[in-house]
């Protein structure tokens, strides 16, 4: 991994400092490796380095890594009399959803496995 990918995900996420660094790094390979994982391939185009961090900053905000509690969700609200109810199905294996979102980007990379 490039430190240049590293410095473009903490200026997107408007970090300065590098107490998080760690954190980052282990993000921006689990993306390569799910992407690389996908594709069946070796090694990440560099036509895909703009897809590897917007899926890491939404796996990074999803996650919530760096946290020892699990984010919790809002489940409902009561205001006075009334009450409101959500239901979130976040996946438990996030790298699916996140290959979900990203497939028209990363398809076009994809090699059969025989």
């Amino acid at each position: 991994m490039t430190q240049l990918k590293l410095e473009k995900l903490k200026q997107l996420l408007g970090m300065k400092d590098d107490s998080k660094d760690f954190i980052l790094e282990f993000t921006i390979e689990k993306v390569e490796d799910t992407i690389k994982n996908y594709c069946n391939i070796k090694e990440i185009p560099v036509e895909l380095n703009t897809t590897v961090l917007s899926m890491a900053i939404e796996l990074y905000r999803i996650e919530n890594f760096g946290n020892e509690e699990e984010g919790k969700d809002v489940k409902s609200i009561q205001v006075g009399d009334t009450t409101t109810t959500f239901e979130t199905k976040i996946s438990k294996d996030i790298s699916k959803q996140l290959l979900k979102d990203y497939k028209a980007q990363i398809n076009p990379f994809r090699r059969l496995r025989w």
